[in-house]
């Protein structure tokens, strides 16, 4: 088996507008993102760390870079997956974000697992 495959985590990104915690007059919209992280490999894995790059529309772009995720450091075994809802602002309509985790699997091996890029936007502002 490959090493690709033995060390293999999905992740899948939801985001929700939250109207009532955003603020356009101030230039604040606020978004809650949830996220499923599957291992799909062989070998247990833990999250140890995220990295984020988080873009306004207005081409601002600011790095977050913490231990685990939402206060916790998820263990996965084969076949198990951790999910977490988690919220960002931005000061325009529409943005992005994409970044990393850094895992650990149990045999030791060190690797990062790729956050897909996923847009951050107010319903009915983007086609």
């Amino acid at each position: 088996m490959k090493n690709d495959q033995k060390y293999d985590i999905k992740v899948q990104v939801r985001t929700t507008y939250l109207q009532d915690q955003s603020d356009p007059a101030q230039e604040q919209y606020v978004f809650a993102y949830t996220i499923t992280i599957n291992n799909i490999g062989s070998v247990a894995s833990q999250l140890v760390s995220r990295h984020w790059i988080i873009t306004g529309g207005d081409g601002e772009t600011r790095e977050v870079r913490g231990l685990g995720v939402v206060g916790e450091q998820p263990l996965l075994k084969p076949g198990e997956s951790f999910e977490y809802t988690s919220g960002t602002a931005i000061s325009s309509i529409a943005g992005s974000m994409k970044g990393s985790y850094q895992m650990v699997a149990e045999d030791g091996f060190h690797f990062s697992v790729e956050i897909p890029e996923f847009i951050l936007s107010v319903p009915r502002v983007l086609h």
